[in-house]
């Protein structure tokens, strides 16, 4: 049995690179017929006959071997020379031979070059004084139509050469389609497809569980449709992301692109609208054009409130602006006469209190995933993610530390690990340890520390004893979150600042507000109590006390004057509204309920301080030595607070004291 021959394998021909050919452009042919034009432009078409001198032409006409002289355009003089006279010439110079070339036109024999045609005329007039049958010029005009239709032929091809240059420049620059001239309708979406490589998968995306199940199921129908219709489903058309800036929406929405695996739109809202009227309908109707041609298919709209807003609630521009109309035509695509089968959107925003009731009905955003701050698992689960390529030391503990960042949200964290990062290059460390990470989150909370300021030795003493009074309060009171860290080391617009302990809560009552508004008029109180006169170092303290104790009576109803009554507009629809939601009376009687509210609480944190004032002076007598101190400080000195709970979360969040100077308060928020 033979045998079989084993095929060899064959090497393959290494094949060219596509990409070094060049590749044909249409300018070549421009460029090509620029030089010929310029080579028909400067051509010599007389570049056969020899150039004379006047001595020579003179000797020429002496000896009468001239035929006839054709003086061309009162410029050039052709000198014909006799049959039977050009072998002598030839002899002497090749370059006599007459030949017939130009249309069957006798070329000269010699040109010369006048200068004045009166001159000219005299000096063959002199010269042949003494002949029988002397020679005259025959004035000739000779019109060069090569060069004459070259002449306004070439700056009209030139012209139009610059004009295609520029369009095509303007094509290329601009930001992609949206930067043409004649394409500023076209959509300026950003197309991921397979081809596309988009790194972010839901791994990268922590702390999101709950949100990351709605979206993995969208992702799952893209991928198996069949698992869902053959039941009747449908997919949601749109999916609207909500939450605080920071929590990741915009990162699941790029995990969403790296997952689905089908052609993924990205846009911002602000890039529909333009100065131009009819812009933004346009590229709306342009990125659902593409979107169907390549569904099924994702559209991501980030900050979508930028063109979603509710229509008719602003009076300045009135009802019909831009932005209007592309809020239209976004609700026609997305769920219109024409329906748009395998186009899903999603849109991220921070504002859905302000959206369209049109835009958040179902059929258009069918659900609504609120993606809210992380909790203590989550925090930890973000730790992780954005620890990976970092190289840390033994003693970081990734618990400690979500414990420490209560209210961060995810960019937030990640900022406290990169600042972490560049705090232990700074201090020449070979990894990165725990104290780096609390350098960090302080930098992050209190600002950057100002070692250098100069404080005199008296305004010293009374940001130690303000900051004193805080945590004397906040330790005493029952529902108050107790002191963890206080420091009178400047930082940012702060001379001094106090991280607590709060637990994290989802409702409040009365009694936990007010202790809160007690604890956060200490520093205040403290400074009456001590030096008999106040500051205006209070003004952070006074701004958030003012600010809760509005909250309290006119959003939350905890004021028994004005009663059961919420004047909060979650619609957002008061932003335009010149009037407030009540009359002048109850406005007297709210004004009063926060002073009273207000009032009150200072003078219970006066008299706790009081009550404590031997412990509240040497707790700020240490400050005064330490700069620092912490919770074991306060527990030596009032002993272990009455109301601590073992399930209570050992979170830690910073509060800024005792402004440096006034500053402008940030707008109100609940």
């Amino acid at each position: 049995m033979k045998k079989e021959k084993k095929d060899t394998p064959i090497p393959p021909k290494p094949q060219k690179d596509e990409s070094m050919k060049p590749k044909f452009n249409v300018y070549w042919i421009y460029g090509l017929l620029a030089v010929v034009f310029l080579a028909l432009q400067f051509y010599n078409w007389d570049a056969g006959a020899k150039r004379i001198d006047k001595g020579e032409l003179i000797k020429m006409l002496q000896e009468q071997d001239v035929e006839r002289i054709d003086l061309v355009n009162k410029e050039i003089a052709e000198i014909f020379v006799k049959a039977d006279k050009l072998p002598k010439y030839l002899e002497k110079d090749n370059q006599g031979k007459t030949t017939d070339r130009s249309f069957g036109v006798a070329q000269p024999n010699f040109v010369y070059q006048i200068g004045e045609v009166g001159t000219f005329e005299e000096d063959l007039r002199r010269a042949q004084e003494t002949l029988e049958n002397p020679i005259y010029a025959n004035n000739v005009n000779r019109r060069n139509w090569t060069s004459e239709i070259f002449g306004w032929i070439l700056p009209v091809l030139l012209l139009l050469g610059v004009w295609f240059f520029i369009m095509r420049m303007m094509s290329r620059g601009g930001g992609g389609a949206g930067g043409q001239i004649f394409n500023i309708g076209k959509s300026k979406a950003q197309l991921f497809d397979k081809n596309t490589n988009v790194n972010v998968t839901f791994k990268d995306v922590a702390g999101l569980e709950e949100a990351k199940v709605e979206i993995i199921e969208i992702v799952d129908f893209l991928k198996n449709p069949e698992k869902y219709t053959k039941l009747g489903g449908k997919i949601p058309k749109g999916v609207l992301l909500v939450g605080p800036p920071g929590t990741g929406k915009t990162l699941l929405a790029k995990s969403v692109a790296g997952e689905a695996h089908v052609p993924f739109f990205s846009i911002s809202g602000s890039d529909f609208v333009e100065m131009f009227v009819g812009v933004g309908a346009s590229r709306v109707r342009d990125l659902f054009k593409q979107a169907k041609e390549k569904s099924p298919c994702i559209i991501f709209i980030d900050e979508i409130d930028a063109i979603g807003r509710a229509r008719g609630k602003n009076p300045a521009t009135g009802a019909n602006d831009e932005r209007e109309n592309t809020l239209n035509q976004l609700l026609t695509e997305m769920d219109g006469f024409g329906t748009n089968s395998g186009v899903i959107i999603l849109a991220a925003t921070n504002r859905a209190d302000i959206l369209d009731r049109a835009l958040m009905r179902a059929g258009r955003f069918d659900r609504q995933i609120y993606v809210e701050l992380p909790d203590l698992e989550g925090r930890k689960e973000i730790f992780d993610v954005h620890m990976r390529p970092l190289k840390l030391d033994g003693s970081v503990d990734k618990e400690f530390l979500a414990k420490q960042t209560p209210g961060f949200s995810g960019a937030d964290i990640a900022n406290v690990c990169n600042e972490a990062a560049l705090i232990a290059a700074r201090h020449n460390h070979d990894s990165i340890n725990k104290q780096d990470f609390m350098d960090a989150i302080d930098r992050i909370v209190g600002g950057l520390e100002k070692k250098n300021k100069i404080i005199s030795p008296k305004e010293k003493k009374v940001v130690a004893f303000h900051e004193a009074g805080h945590a004397t309060a906040s330790w005493l009171l029952e529902y108050a979150h107790p002191l963890v860290k206080v420091t009178i080391v400047p930082r940012g617009k702060s001379l001094g600042a106090a991280w607590y302990l709060p637990e994290e809560r989802s409702i409040t009552t009365y009694e936990q507000m007010f202790d809160e508004l007690v604890a956060t008029l200490g520093g205040r109180a403290a400074e009456q109590v001590i030096f008999g006169k106040i500051s205006t170092g209070a003004l952070n303290d006074l701004e958030k006390v003012t600010k809760q104790a509005y909250a309290m009576v006119t959003y939350y109803g905890l004021s028994k004057k004005v009663g059961n009554l919420s004047f909060y507009d979650s619609t957002g629809q008061n932003e335009y509204a010149f009037n407030k939601p009540f009359s002048e009376k109850t406005n007297e009687v709210i004004d009063a309920e926060i002073s009273q509210i207000v009032e009150a609480a200072y003078t219970k944190a006066v008299q706790i301080l009081t009550d404590n004032k031997e412990g509240l002076t040497q707790l700020a007598t240490k400050l005064l030595e330490k700069e620092v101190i912490f919770g074991e400080d306060l527990e030596a000195i009032f002993g272990k607070r009455q109301w601590v709970k073992e399930e209570i979360a050992q979170h830690v969040v910073t509060g800024t004291e005792y402004q440096e100077q006034p500053v402008s308060p940030p707008p109100a928020t609940t």
